[in-house]
C-alpha cells in the first residue's frame, strides 16, 4: 500500500522525498507551537486517578444514550449527534457540563475531575548531560519546514513544489484503544505542497474538476446534518473549499483510495469547524472512512498558510522565502529608510541588526510600512517584532523602485495520511463472505495492494514438480506443502 502511495503522489506528481530524523529538538517545537498548543483534553476519576480522553467520553456517552432510546424524537437525536461531532471543538469548561448533562461517571462511580490539556508529546532528554531537552516528533512535516531552503536549491528554487516524507510519528495518546485506529507510534505518509500564497491554482486542476466527493461542510455539521456530493470544480467556485491545490489533493486522495480498493459510498470529507481547527490551518477538510467503528479520520488536508515558514524563518534570522519572476517588470512603492545605528546600538545592542532587519524587510512594500511610520508619526513609537522603536531611531521616505521578481513566503498545503488507519479501513473494506455460504470468508483485495499476486497449483505433488516450482528467481514467495493434497504456491 506504501508503495502504492509513493507512486500515486511522490513519482507521478514529482515531488522530491526526504527523511528526517524521529527526534527533534525542542526549540522546533516550541517554534512551531506544538509545546504549547498540542494538547487534547483529559479528565481523572477522583478516586484512582485514571486518566480517560474527555471528548471520546461525550461521544460514547452520546452514542449509548442514543443506542437506549430507539424510539427518541428525530429532532433530539439529531441534536445529541450536533453536540457529538463538535465534541472535541469545546473548550474544557463546556465539555465539563456536557459530562454532567450526560450523566458521565468515572468507574469509581463519581463525577469526572474538570477537564485540562494534555500535551502529547514524549519528550526526552538529548546528550549525556541531559540538559538539552528533546521530543519524539508528533508528525513528520516540521523536518521538511526547516529544511526548505534545502529543498527549495535542490528544486531549482522553482515554484510552487512539493516534498513528501513516509516515517513514524509519535503520540503520546491518553487513552490507545481500537487496534491501529488510536496508537501511540504510527506510520505517517505527508505531503508538503509550497504553493505563491496570491496564487493558490493548480496547474493540473482541470484534470479532476469533474471528480465527485462526498462533502460535510461544517455549516452542515452545524445545520442540517446532511452531506453533499459536488464535483471538486463547483466546490471550488461555490467557496466551500478553499482554493483549487487544496481540492485537487482531496480529490487526489479520493482516487487513491478507489485505487487499493475502498468502498466510495464509505468515504466522505468532512471540513473543521472553526473551534477545532489547528492552531497553523487557515482551512482543514478530513478524509473519513467508515468502519465498525463509525466515521473515522484517516487523511487531514489543511491549508498551512504562511504560518510554519513564517514563525522558523524569525526564530532561526534565515528568510523562508520564495521568489517568482516577472514577465514584465513592475514599480512598487518602498519606504527608503535612514537608521541612526548610534541609537539603535544603544538601546538595542547586540539586537541591532535584527531590529534594522525586520524594518527593512517592512520596508520593501509601502502598505507593510505604512502602518509603522503612521505610529511613528503620531505616537513616536512603535512596535515590530517586540521591539520597541522610537522615532529619532529611523527616518524614511517613500519612493519607488523597478522589481524584476517578487519575494514572498510560500503557503504550504498539506496532506497528511495516517497509514495505520487506512490499512485497517482497507481490511475492513475488502472483508467478504459469500451470501449462499456464511462459513468461507476471504480478504478481497484489489490485485495492486494484494500480498499475493497469485497462485501456482502443480498437478502433482512429486518432489521433482516441488523442486520446479520453489525456484522463482528473484519474485518473493512461500510454499506450503502438505503429504495429503497438492503443494500451493503464492508469489
Amino acid at each position: 500500500m506504501i508503495d502504492l502511495w509513493r507512486k500515486h503522489f511522490v513519482l507521478t506528481e514529482s515531488m522530491l522525498e526526504m527523511e528526517c530524523t524521529c527526534l527533534t529538538p525542542a526549540a522546533v517545537l516550541k517554534t512551531s507551537g506544538h509545546v504549547e498548543r498540542f494538547t487534547d483534553l483529559m479528565v481523572r476519576d477522583p478516586e484512582t486517578g485514571e486518566c480517560f480522553r474527555a471528548d471520546k467520553l461525550l461521544e460514547d456517552a452520546i452514542d449509548d444514550l442514543i443506542a437506549s432510546e430507539p424510539t427518541m424524537a428525530s429532532e433530539q437525536r439529531e441534536e445529541h449527534l450536533r453536540i457529538q461531532r463538535q465534541a472535541d471543538a469545546f473548550s474544557p469548561e463546556e465539555l465539563d457540563k456536557l459530562l454532567l448533562k450526560y450523566d458521565c461517571k468515572a468507574p469509581s462511580g463519581q463525577p469526572y475531575s474538570q477537564a485540562f490539556p494534555f500535551n502529547l508529546m514524549f519528550k526526552t532528554s538529548i546528550g549525556p548531560e541531559g540538559t538539552s531537552v528533546g521530543y519524539l516528533r508528533p508528525e513528520t512535516a516540521q523536518g521538511l519546514f526547516v529544511n526548505f531552503r534545502r529543498l527549495l536549491d535542490l528544486n531549482a528554487g522553482k515554484m510552487p513544489f512539493a516534498a513528501a516524507q513516509i516515517g513514524l510519528g509519535f503520540r503520546n495518546e491518553i487513552a490507545p484503544r481500537s487496534g491501529l485506529l488510536r496508537v501511540r507510534e504510527f506510520c505517517m505518509g505527508e505531503i508538503e505542497h509550497f504553493v505563491n500564497p496570491d496564487d493558490k491554482s493548480h496547474p493540473n486542476f482541470k484534470s479532476v474538476a469533474a471528480k465527485e466527493l462526498v462533502l460535510f461542510g461544517r455549516d452542515d455539521q452545524l445545520g442540517s446534518g446532511k452531506t453533499k456530493t459536488l464535483s471538486v470544480g463547483e466546490a471550488v467556485s461555490t467557496g466551500l473549499v478553499n482554493n483549487e491545490t487544496l481540492a485537487y489533493f482531496m480529490a487526489r486522495t479520493q482516487l487513491f483510495m478507489e485505487k487499493i480498493g475502498m468502498d466510495p459510498t464509505k468515504l466522505r470529507f468532512r471540513q473543521h469547524l472553526k473551534t477545532e481547527m489547528a492552531h497553523y490551518a487557515c482551512d482543514c477538510w478530513d478524509l473519513e472512512i467508515k468502519s465498525s467503528y463509525g466515521w473515522v479520520e484517516c487523511v487531514g488536508h489543511a491549508d498551512r498558510a504562511c504560518y510554519d515558514l513564517d514563525v522558523h524563518g524569525k526564530a532561526t534570522k534565515t528568510p523562508m522565502l520564495a521568489t517568482v519572476k516577472l514577465d514584465t517588470p513592475q514599480d512598487v512603492e518602498v519606504a527608503k529608510l535612514k537608521f541612526d545605528r548610534k541609537a539603535l546600538g544603544k538601546t538595542f545592542k547586540k539586537d541591532q541588526r535584527v531590529v534594522s532587519g525586520a524594518l527593512e524587510a517592512l520596508a520593501e512594500n509601502w502598505e507593510d510600512f505604512a502602518k509603522v511610520a503612521s505610529d511613528l508619526e503620531t505616537e513616536g513609537k512603535t512596535v515590530v517584532d517586540g521591539f520597541e522603536i522610537t522615532k529619532d531611531m529611523v527616518t524614511w521616505k517613500k519612493t519607488s523602485k523597478k522589481v524584476h521578481e517578487i519575494k514572498f513566503t510560500p503557503s504550504v498545503i498539506e496532506p497528511s495520511f495516517g497509514m495505520g488507519r487506512v490499512l485497517y479501513s482497507l481490511l475492513e473494506h475488502s472483508f467478504y463472505q459469500r451470501e449462499s455460504d456464511e462459513q468461507r470468508c476471504v480478504m478481497r483485495f484489489n490485485p495492486q495492494v494484494a500480498p499475493n499476486k497469485c497462485a501456482v497449483l502443480p498437478i502433482s505433488s512429486g518432489e521433482e514438480v516441488n523442486a520446479m516450482v520453489s525456484q522463482p528467481g528473484c519474485i518473493s514467495l512461500r510454499m506450503r506443502t502438505q503429504t495429503s493434497q497438492i503443494s500451493w504456491l503464492w508469489f
